[in-house]
């Protein structure tokens, strides 16, 4: 295609993005300012050009056209029980500041209508996601107080098990959702808290469709069939969303876009467990081994039309009422090329324009799918709450086990 085609498919995109701009399904940012300032958003200002440090900022957001934004409250598994509930709350606190600070660009969203009302405000709707079971340390209370603070999903599982749900990235446990995870599911159900599937393994995915009386989302997922990497989700699974109205929100991860950056970081991860070094380690030494590894071997490239692969596969097999975007940026060290960061949607709805999704599409793609799979949610939570009172069920209750 030529550059003049090109740039004609990106103001197209950008056009559209205007009218119905992208809610993306997951950004690492509050954790990267953990990590970065320490919270304190004096020393890292949104409103400046974050491209050295983050891939987020204020500006990058407008000129990516994304209108809103799921925050993952994420923390890490090496913290667990109540100091993981603690350092889930203070993420959460960062999404408060942040809104504080920039109450003209940001506004604060905890339902579909007010996603809706955001937009017509002309700012960013900032909803929260928790990233991992282990935030709310097997307790329910801890999920219904994360619920209360606006967080509108919860990622079953991160890397690691939970005591009630299996991870993707680890050895099988549970089997799936034990009856403990399961009762978690229908609590969610009954809060109107979307039930995420990132992260879980295929097993936990099919358990919770079974069990979720509400649609159910991948907040930042892509396709097993296109890249086999247990991250990414197989097609038994796309091919249930239909019947139970959720979403699967392809992701822009090189190693779960592309089978060959997969099997690179594979290798870079037992060279790097080899000399001592923990494959996730953000130290000065394993940053030496990175680059020693990738001087030896370079690193393959991910590409836009690679993602784009993945989205013409996930429409096929789930349909295109069931498909969104989550970027998973400020969450990765490294990024797609031509997708480096939250200004870059208008490149890959180019892609897809070039490739012959129709605007009505486009618009389902970026907004409507997931702004649907919410409210639906909602209307779920309303009617269970008539019949259902909280649940006071524990771990030691359900599965015989202990908490942790």
């Amino acid at each position: 295609m030529s550059d003049t085609a090109r740039a004609e498919s990106r103001d197209h995109a950008r056009r559209l993005l205007a009218t119905t701009p992208v809610l993306d399904g997951h950004n690492d940012l509050p954790w990267a300012l953990r990590e970065q300032v320490g919270y304190d958003l004096a020393r890292g200002e949104l409103t400046e050009d974050r491209s050295e440090s983050l891939h987020t900022d204020l500006g990058r957001l407008e000129s990516g056209g994304v209108g809103a934004q799921f925050w993952s409250v994420y923390v890490p598994t090496d913290l667990a029980g109540d100091t993981a509930v603690t350092a889930t709350l203070e993420q959460v606190d960062c999404v408060r500041s942040l809104l504080e600070r920039y109450p003209e660009r940001l506004e604060r969203a905890r339902s579909a209508s007010e996603v809706e009302r955001a937009r017509e405000l002309g700012r960013t709707a900032s909803l929260m996601g928790a990233e991992g079971g282990h935030s709310i340390a097997c307790s329910m209370g801890a999920l219904r107080g994360l619920y209360e603070l606006g967080v509108r999903y919860l990622t079953l599982t991160h890397n690691d098990n939970v005591p009630w749900a299996d991870s993707a990235t680890d050895e099988p446990a549970a089997g799936g959702l034990t009856r403990f995870g399961a009762e978690v599911v229908r609590e969610m159900n009954r809060l109107g808290m979307l039930v995420d599937l990132s992260h879980t393994s295929a097993d936990t995915m099919r358990d919770a469709l079974r069990t979720s009386r509400a649609p159910v989302i991948f907040s930042h997922s892509s396709a097993r069939a296109v890249c086999d990497h247990p991250r990414n989700v197989p097609d038994d699974v796309l091919g249930a969303l239909p019947d139970n109205g959720g979403v699967a929100m392809a992701t822009f991860v090189p190693k779960f876009v592309l089978s060959e950056v997969a099997e690179w970081d594979a290798r870079l991860d037992r060279y790097l467990t080899e000399r001592g070094l923990h494959p996730l380690a953000d130290d000065g030494a394993a940053w030496r081994a990175r680059r020693e590894f990738e001087d030896a071997e370079p690193r393959p490239s991910a590409r836009v039309s690679d993602v784009a692969d993945h989205l013409d596969h996930m429409r096929e097999v789930a349909g295109v009422d069931h498909i969104g975007l989550g970027g998973d940026f400020d969450g990765t060290m490294f990024t797609t090329s031509g997708l480096g960061d939250v200004s870059c949607y208008p490149e890959l709805v180019a892609e897809l324009l070039d490739r012959g999704w129709s605007e009505q599409d486009l618009a389902k793609l970026t907004w409507h799918n997931p702004i649907r799979a919410l409210r639906a949610a909602e209307e779920v939570a309303e009617r269970l709450r008539r019949t259902e009172s909280p649940s006071i069920a524990t771990v030691e209750q359900l599965d015989g086990g202990a908490a942790n």
